[in-house]
């Protein structure tokens, strides 16, 4: 747990400075810090949280213990349920898509923040630069995972096909062990009724011969 928690605590810093660089540095420190852009083009989001409080969060998460990090799940679960829009779905979709968690599912993160993203006009700037960053990391990860698994489906296969023919192997060694048991019994007795015989014969002779 402490070393998917450090995972998870990294990975929160590396969003948090790629969220810098995608758009220019002054930009996105303004995001962060709460203040709106010169830009006309920027749309006005009525509500919509600012950029650190969804990285305060999701820091909150990564670093807390499981407690925190159910309640701080079942909060985002709640809002996204009762109060469904583009910023409670937003929080809820990075809550699932952080790993380190036990409520960690990237394949529903990467449906919603799907969802999200084809509604581009219902979101700020930082949202926007958030949910594309998770998506990316999202599907990366459910291809890393879905390869593993394959792996380790070969493995279990090739370990499966090796046991069964060191089980073949085993038993015909013990087929043969038992039929060359059997043959060795067979002459055995063979050899008794031989040597029965012989001696029935030599004391008939010797009965009939006399000294």
């Amino acid at each position: 747990m402490p070393e998917r928690s450090s995972t998870s605590r990294v990975f929160v810093a590396a969003t948090l400075l790629v969220v810098v660089l995608i758009s220019g540095c002054e930009t996105t420190t303004d995001w962060l810090k709460g203040r709106r852009t010169a830009s006309a083009d920027d749309p006005i989001i009525l509500g919509a949280p600012e950029a650190n409080a969804y990285l305060a969060e999701l820091y909150a998460l990564a670093s807390g213990d499981p407690a925190t990090q159910a309640e701080i799940y079942a909060d985002a679960e709640s809002a996204a349920t009762l109060t469904p829009g583009t910023s409670t779905k937003l929080r809820y979709a990075l809550v699932l898509a952080a790993p380190g968690h036990s409520e960690s599912d990237g394949s529903q993160a990467q449906g919603i923040l799907r969802e999200i993203l084809a509604q581009q006009e219902l979101m700020t700037p930082a949202e926007i630069a958030l949910a594309t960053i998770y998506l990316k990391d999202v599907e990366t990860r459910i291809v890393l995972e879905t390869e593993a698994r394959r792996l380790r489906s070969e493995n279990t296969r090739a370990a499966t096909t090796e046991a069964a023919a060191i089980n073949q192997h085993i038993a015909r060694i013990e087929s043969e062990n038992r039929q060359l048991r059997e043959a060795l019994a067979d002459a055995e007795s063979k050899l008794e009724a031989i040597t029965s015989i012989e001696r029935s014969i030599r004391e008939q002779s010797e009965e009939n011969n006399p000294r």
